[in-house]
């Protein structure tokens, strides 16, 4: 008999009696379906004592076993950090894995929050992309965890193998919790379009489309006038600060307002962490160019660095915002994995700012984030992450690489076919820098490559130049992800866009009808009017 069957017939015995055992069953049996991994789903709720009466009740029971098991993993990996022999990287990587499985604690509590006061508070949209963001973060960070057990290190090797379980049941268990968020919220929208579409009051002005109401405050956000800094940063010490990271140390935390730290003309040589708890934080720059954060971090050195501890400027924090900054990562080409800017905030955006490196130079790690009019330079893998992240008016420029390596501008990283998230770049330029474009022909370039088993990646609208090559994507591994990823191309120009001779895999195609396009559109795939129009950024909101 199939485990599936054995769990649904033993919850007839083992659920209390509150509401009917058959009904009961019901409920759980119409949750777990949904789900990737239902027998998981029926053995977490099999024990149940409390009443079940709705969907919602399985999920929040769900929740509440999903953080005893991240707790247990987060004992596991706390007594893993304190083996004597450990390398550098090692330890980097354990405490990286500790700060993923706390993150996720927080995570799920605020899921639970929201399911409480669902759907009363506000448009069923926007429960729906708050909770399926929030759990597609969850499975994001156990990957970030894994991935971070990834190098070829023998202690790292010998660790991974007592993380890896409690890693992927935990993954599999916010997996069920995502489906079944997912069919409540689709559902319930569907039963409800008049409540869903609720907010969307739009007016026209200067091609751009903003709902009636937002704020002048907001309107003056868009060219930046009259909006005063909370604090200075200037190197010649006649502003607030001299660094970066001291303005952002002496914000307040969990602002509820925007706090503006204007960043005066200079290259500052620094690391800077926005940790979760400051919010609403705001970088203005003298230009990209003009006002330059910078460091050379890089997993190829031997101070034991992680991908994801390489970054110059790692911003997790919500609702950031940066315009005319750039953010750099000097470690070259044999540096390998150099991240410029890592992004795990929520809502953010950044407008007119640049992100150059090489390998690894923009890290979209996760939740929601929006590029416009920003400029990205880079060779391997060079825009890689599993966020919801979407560029619109961006320079996207593949540079000259090491003898050998070939440059990929995107290695999407979705694990699970009901997250949320993906890379979607609109009316951008894909082109060369100055120094790869007189040899590109040694040097191939690819629009991208499958990170991970359900990569998803929509080029469209974009102007290709013929620094692409005519097959356009390229494999990861053998055919790993060819027929479960998510690859699709629409009405881009110019002599790269010819997709008569792209790859001919399952996963890849053109967008021919424009319906399949349209929830690659900025505003529904952020789930965005409101939030993209409070950061007072231009954008097109449609195809």
């Amino acid at each position: 008999m199939p485990l599936l069957i054995i769990y649904a017939s033993l919850l007839l015995t083992s659920i209390s009696h509150g509401t009917s055992s058959s009904n009961i069953n019901n409920i759980i049996t119409s949750s777990c379906t949904t789900t990737l991994y239902p027998d998981i789903c029926y053995s977490t709720v099999s024990d149940a004592t409390q009443n079940i009466a709705t969907n919602k009740d399985v999920i929040e029971l769900t929740i509440d076993k999903t953080k005893a098991t991240i707790e247990a993993s987060l004992h596991t990996i706390t007594n893993l950090t304190t083996i004597t022999n450990l390398t550098k990287r090692a330890k980097m990587a354990l405490h990286d894995c500790l700060d993923m499985e706390a993150a996720n604690l927080e995570q799920l509590d605020t899921v639970i929050d929201y399911l409480r006061e669902y759907p009363t508070k506000k448009p069923l949209r926007e429960y729906a992309g708050d909770l399926k963001t929030l759990m597609s973060t969850t499975i994001t960070n156990k990957e970030t965890c894994l991935d971070g057990l990834s190098y070829d290190d023998y202690v790292i090797k010998r660790i991974r193998k007592l993380v890896i379980e409690g890693q992927k049941h935990g993954g599999k268990m916010c997996s069920n919790v995502l489906a079944m968020i997912k069919d409540m919220t689709d559902i319930d929208i569907a039963n409800n379009p008049e409540v869903s579409n609720r907010g969307r009051k739009l007016r026209r002005e200067n091609e751009i489309m903003w709902p009636e109401w937002l704020s002048a405050g907001d309107r003056r956000l868009l060219g930046f006038k009259g909006v005063k800094a909370n604090v200075t940063v200037s190197k010649d010490g006649k502003g607030n600060f001299k660094t970066v990271a001291e303005a952002v140390e002496a914000a307040p935390n969990k602002s509820a307002k925007r706090y503006v730290i204007k960043i005066m003309a200079g290259t500052y040589k620094e690391y800077i962490q926005i940790p979760k708890g400051k919010q609403n934080i705001m970088f203005v720059g003298a230009g990209r160019g003009k006002t330059i954060i910078t460091g050379n971090k890089n997993v190829a050195s031997k101070d034991g660095t992680t991908t994801l501890n390489s970054a110059t400027i790692a911003v997790m924090g919500n609702r950031f915002l940066a315009r005319d900054i750039t953010f750099e990562n000097t470690a070259g080409a044999s540096g390998h994995q150099a991240v410029a800017l890592r992004v795990s905030s929520d809502q953010s955006a950044f407008y007119k700012c640049s992100m150059e490196g090489y390998q690894d130079t923009l890290y979209v790690h996760t939740d929601r984030q929006f590029y416009v009019k920003c400029l990205v330079t880079g060779t391997v893998d060079f825009i890689f992450g599993n966020a919801a992240a979407f560029f619109q008016f961006c320079d996207i420029m593949a540079r000259k690489p090491n003898s050998g390596q070939a440059n990929m501008v995107t290695a999407q990283g979705r694990t699970d076919k009901n997250q949320d998230t993906g890379i979607v770049i609109q009316k951008c330029n894909i082109g060369a820098t100055a120094d790869l474009k007189p040899v590109q022909g040694n040097f191939p370039t690819y629009l991208g490559r499958p990170w991970k088993k359900f990569s998803r990646t929509v080029v469209m609208r974009t102007v290709i130049s013929d620094v692409i090559k005519k097959e356009g994507w390229h494999p990861w591994d053998g055919d790993f992800a060819l027929d479960t990823l998510y690859y699709r191309e629409y009405q881009n120009k110019g002599p790269g866009a010819d997709t008569s001779k792209r790859v001919k895999w399952k996963g890849w195609g053109v967008i021919k009808d424009r319906n399949e396009a349209k929830p690659f559109a900025v505003t529904k795939f952020l789930y965005g009017w409101s939030r993209l129009l409070s950061t007072g950024f231009p954008f097109w909101p449609g195809l």
